[in-house]
């Protein structure tokens, strides 16, 4: 039994999401949740007594009173001991759209698996978007590549949610744009620790890489389908080379 205190402001899922069409957060109070997220994490991966893999970060996961970010929902958890980095399990189990390449394909996990996670976060709380089921009417990109395209150029400010309240800070939302998108590479190696996270999101000036093409860097092909006359979106499908083996 998981008993939790009373949080009057429920999760950052219906915030971020608009859910309960209330008010949106202005974006002081999206970078200092960011901040308090990454903390958090920080204090699982290096500060407590065992080190703690989340496994399954998401927005509804993350609780808060008087907007104060608290991870929490360690039901999937993996305590590692001593100099133990990653290990592998045959069961995986998550949140789809969060879930590293590395853990949602070969079951391998690490603290970077977490690192891939809350990059989607980042990038879902800045966009107020989801990563499963997001559409745009150009590209059949999923958020992330949304993001890493935009980046590439030179288009980072369009990601942020036109509804967010507020004045924007644009430094801090560039920064935090690229530090999502050097959270979700597709290989775990290229990704930082969330000690680097946490450095370059409370540094005045810091120097930041290059990010790499994220995981799950796939364009969804739509079916051949007429949903103009429905006013949905297009179904979706992914593409699916099939090679024919003949005995010799």
């Amino acid at each position: 039994m998981l008993i939790y205190e009373y949080m009057p402001n429920k999760n950052l899922d219906l915030f971020i999401f608009n859910q309960t069409g209330g008010a949106s957060l202005d974006w002081g109070a999206c970078f200092d949740i960011i901040v308090g997220i990454a903390r958090g994490l920080l204090y699982l991966h290096r500060d407590s007594r065992l080190r703690i893999i989340h496994m399954d970060l998401k927005a509804s996961d993350v609780l808060g009173s008087e907007m104060n970010p608290k991870n929490s929902d360690f039901g999937l958890a993996r305590p590692f001991g001593g100099d133990q980095t990653e290990a592998n399990t045959k069961r995986v189990m998550g949140t789809y759209g969060y879930m590293s390449p590395e853990y949602a394909i070969d079951g391998v996990f690490s603290v970077k698996s977490d690192v891939f996670s809350f990059g989607v976060l980042v990038l879902e709380i800045v966009s107020d978007k989801r990563n499963r089921r997001f559409y745009h009417p150009d590209h059949d990109l999923n958020l992330l590549g949304h993001a890493w395209k935009l980046w590439n150029e030179g288009r980072e400010m369009e990601l942020v949610d036109v509804l967010m309240e507020g004045p924007l800070h644009k430094a801090e939302v560039l920064l935090c744009v690229q530090v999502g998108l050097l959270c979700v590479q597709q290989r775990p190696e290229d990704r930082p620790t969330m000690s680097w996270v946490v450095l370059m999101l409370d540094s005045e000036n810091p120097i930041l890489a290059h990010p790499k093409q994220p995981g799950f860097y796939t364009e969804r092909f739509p079916v051949d389908t007429d949903s103009s006359s429905t006013g949905k979106r297009p179904a979706t499908s992914n593409e699916l080379t099939v090679t024919m083996l003949h005995a010799r």
